[in-house]
């Protein structure tokens, strides 16, 4: 009999293989680079709430090569990365602006943030999760997938 821990491991190497996680909490690594380690996320249904951990591996700072996570769906995107330029660094290139769904601060070499959010008020479907630091969300960007 196989040991429930080699099963787990083995359930969390094939998913780590396709770039998906399954499960209520996420960690996202970033670094110097232009990079999620993970570009699809989908939770299990039978989360209540999902959070998603960033952590800068990288050693520049937030203001040279800062990091972040936003949820918006796919249509919101554009207008919450236009967004982001007009409120900066110090609002961690967030807007106040009800089409993001959650976000977490910019973080930069060294540190790390959590969000947390209720999965129940997500409809199926899928949602775009990207950094919004500047010039960024064109490549640094994912797929959040609610069944």
């Amino acid at each position: 009999m196989k040991s429930p821990y080699a099963v787990a491991a083995f359930a969390a190497l094939a998913l780590s293989a396709h770039g998906a996680q399954a499960a209520c909490e996420f960690e996202i690594e970033v670094g110097d680079a232009l990079a999620y380690s993970l570009t699809e996320i989908a939770p299990d249904t039978t989360c209540e709430n999902v959070s998603v951990t960033i952590t800068h591996k990288g050693t520049l700072p937030a203001a040279a090569m800062g990091h972040n996570w936003v949820l918006a769906k796919p249509d919101d995107f554009t207008a919450v990365t236009n967004g982001a330029i007009a409120v900066g660094l110090d609002a961690n290139y967030v807007p106040d602006d009800e089409r993001v769904i959650a976000a977490t601060k910019i973080v930069g070499g060294g540190e790390q943030d959590t969000v947390t959010f209720p999965l129940k008020d997500l409809p199926a479907g899928e949602y775009t999760f990207f950094c919004t630091f500047p010039g960024h969300w064109s490549v640094m960007k994912g797929t959040f997938k609610v069944s």
